[in-house]
């Protein structure tokens, strides 16, 4: 009669705080098999069975997937049975059930029970990596390097680069393990996100290390360029470029993508421009993707000529350009100041029924109504309303601004009461917008009332829209109520720019007071606010006006000294004060002096003609015609217009007769084939 075998004890995984294993472990149950005795000694049969089913089955009637190790204990005293004692080695664990003996999809497999009991224990505690010891030596498991790649890969760890790391770094430490290139991969996808740029260089210090001992393929390739593209780490993405090579792994079309994403991130457009000779002339043709990464290292590299090339390039190869390529193109158009461009983009979006996102629209009415178009870019605006899409506050300010500078301030308002009708609540620009356009159409007390009304309803109020106050304030006379509010600034934290300085000292030097205007000059330079080129043209306009000579070229040349290049503006000031002192030939000496130093102003003789002309010294400004014209120069028919204009103004009609019928345009008379250069002077004198 055979008897039933109770099970001694059982081994199987469970959580750390319980002794149940987790569902889908297998269970492991030791009986005492009774053999016969022999006459030396008595031993005794430990088998272990996987199932307690077969527990009262012959072995010969047990399956042998279902049989474990057979353990012999002898013993010198009699009817004694014993078991082992010794402990079986860890066993490794993969992140999926074994079911090798089954045919399974590979879509079809089941995670492993360890997987989540894994994932608990990864808490990012101080204990956390005494944990997985104590479990995994509770259990007799060890996580084997797809296990691990595995668990990095999980969205569990997303986001959470401190745990990833640690981990990785637990696991490398198990006895007879080692990382495989999945492990590195997925941990640097992590670190990656999260940009720890020193942690990814020391991991993938250790990946160099392991050298061919890692076997690389193409999804390893794609990530690990991808991830050192993004993060512009050129050095570690060219590195894993030359393995590939060296793998005899070639590389797919995500493959170049990515590699040229990271050159073009990193400003490598030289070399992105030669991988993508290097597709067209190949096996892997460009597509969107790389037209795309292109056309934006050109954009950003400021080559916008060479990025319409390229893009007007996908029309002949037959490449569809998407809504990507048209605002890549767009933004840098708007960049350019090349506004019409931009708008014909649009136009050709609209054409081809592209999905145009809102900021298409900001960029488009924005330029339009940054050169006057206003119109034009209120159409886009209605037209965009049609097609259901809500305008932002950007949009909003464009317009307002644009109608303010044109001065039809109803135009403006209705605009902005349909603004707050729609739920948009106005910011500090919208606001500044509305004052400059108030205190540019002189209606200042209004403006007034909308910095009260801002002040009261805690609207910040920055610099710009300071010094549209303090500049209109300063032009209507209203000296002492802009320096109000310049030192109010100071008492509200708003920072003081060079706009408010510029536009307080431009207030006090045109109402008479320059040494008050030198005075915050000075003070502009010891608060460390830039001194522009418009600071030095208000104070050198002022100090020729109040006949300190010297003193304005004192400011010219200490202009100079500080590197900032003199622009049409602030020569005409000087060569004004100059001309109508009588010190024409030092003005043309500074003239000649700015040629070597790459300043080459079109219009300054003609500026100085006509202020001497409007100041009725016609020869003078006959003379330096002439000079012009000695030099070698043409003088345009413009200044033959002034001379006319000025001597018919002075009652000269008879002179400004006989210019006009000398058939003098450039300063030469024309004989025939023959052309003669004529004097303005004689000419005048005659």
């Amino acid at each position: 009669m055979r008897k039933t075998l109770k099970p001694l004890c059982s081994i199987s995984a469970s959580k750390s705080n319980n002794n149940t294993p987790p569902n889908g472990t297998n269970h492991f149950f030791f009986f005492k098999l009774p053999i016969p005795q022999s006459n030396s000694s008595q031993f005794q049969i430990s088998r272990c069975y996987s199932d307690p089913f077969y527990s009262n089955f012959p072995l010969s009637q047990v399956p042998k997937s279902k049989r474990s190790n057979l353990y012999l204990n002898f013993t010198s005293k009699p009817k004694r049975v014993f078991s082992t004692l010794n402990i079986p080695p860890p066993e490794w664990v993969n992140p999926f059930v074994d079911l090798s003996d089954l045919v399974t999809d590979p879509k079809d497999l089941k995670i492993s029970p360890w997987v989540p009991q894994i994932l608990n224990l990864l808490d990012n505690s101080h204990s956390m990596e005494q944990n997985l010891d104590a479990y995994c030596c509770k259990f007799l498991i060890k996580l084997s390097p797809s296990f691990v790649a595995y668990v990095l890969k999980s969205a569990d760890l997303a986001g959470k680069p401190d745990i990833a790391f640690r981990f990785f770094y637990w696991a490398g430490k198990q006895k007879g393990y080692a990382h495989n290139v999945e492990c590195y991969v997925f941990l640097i996808q992590i670190l990656s996100a999260s940009r720890e740029l020193d942690r990814i260089k020391h991991v993938f210090s250790e990946f160099k290390l392991k050298g061919s001992g890692l076997l690389m393929n193409v999804g390893s390739v794609n990530s690990l360029i991808r991830s050192f593209g993004e993060l512009g780490m050129v050095e570690e993405l060219l590195f894993v470029w030359r393995r590939m090579k060296e793998s005899g792994i070639e590389p797919s079309l995500y493959t170049y993508n990515f590699l040229m994403n990271g050159l073009v991130n990193s400003m490598f457009i030289e070399s992105a421009e030669r991988v993508f000779e290097v597709m067209e002339s190949g096996k892997v043709n460009p597509d969107i993707v790389t037209y795309n990464t292109m056309i934006k290292g050109y954009c950003r590299s400021g080559k916008l000529q060479k990025a319409m090339e390229k893009f007007r390039d996908m029309e002949v190869r037959k490449v569809e350009a998407d809504k990507i390529t048209y605002m890549t193109l767009m933004q840098a158009c708007y960049g350019e100041e090349d506004f019409d461009a931009s708008l014909g983009l649009y136009h050709e979006m609209e054409e081809k029924d592209l999905d145009i996102p809102p900021h298409a629209y900001t960029l488009v009415i924005g330029g339009l109504c940054k050169i006057g178009k206003v119109l034009e870019g209120f159409t886009v605006f209605e037209n965009m309303v049609k097609k259901g899409f809500k305008p932002n506050l950007s949009i909003y300010t464009s317009l307002i601004d644009s109608y303010m500078k044109l001065g039809n301030l109803d135009e403006a308002m209705r605009l902005f009461d349909r603004m707050k009708n729609e739920g948009f609540e106005p910011d500090e620009v919208t606001f500044g917008v509305i004052v400059n356009g108030l205190c540019k159409s002189g209606r200042l007390d209004e403006a007034m009332q909308w910095l009260e009304y801002c002040q009261n309803n805690n609207v910040a109020i920055n610099a710009m829209f300071y010094s549209s106050l303090i500049d209109g304030l300063g032009k209507a006379g209203r000296v002492d109520e802009a320096r109000e509010l310049f030192e109010e600034m100071a008492e509200k934290g708003c920072t003081r720019d060079s706009y408010c300085y510029n536009a307080l000292i431009d207030a006090l030097a045109k109402n008479g007071k320059i040494d008050e205007s030198l005075v915050l000059f000075k003070r502009m330079e010891d608060e460390g606010c830039d001194q522009t080129v418009y600071t030095y043209t208000i104070l050198i306009s002022g100090l020729f006006k109040e006949h300190q000579n010297e003193e304005a070229l004192k400011l010219w040349h200490m202009m100079i000294d500080k590197g900032i290049t003199p622009n049409a503006a602030s020569f005409r000031a000087l060569s004004t004060g100059l001309c109508l002192s009588g010190k024409v030939a030092r003005a043309c000496k500074i003239l000649d002096e700015l040629a070597p130093m790459g300043v080459i102003l079109e219009t300054a003789f003609e500026d100085m003609i006509n202020v001497l002309c409007k100041a009725g010294r016609i020869k003078q400004a006959c003379k330096l015609a002439d000079g012009i014209v000695d030099r070698g120069r043409e003088i345009p028919g413009k200044v033959r217009t002034i001379l006319i204009n000025a001597l018919r103004k002075t009652g000269n009609a008879d002179m400004a007769v006989k210019l006009m019928h000398s058939k003098i345009g450039i300063g030469y008379d024309r004989q025939g084939s023959i052309k003669r250069r004529v004097k303005f002077r004689v000419l005048v004198e005659s």
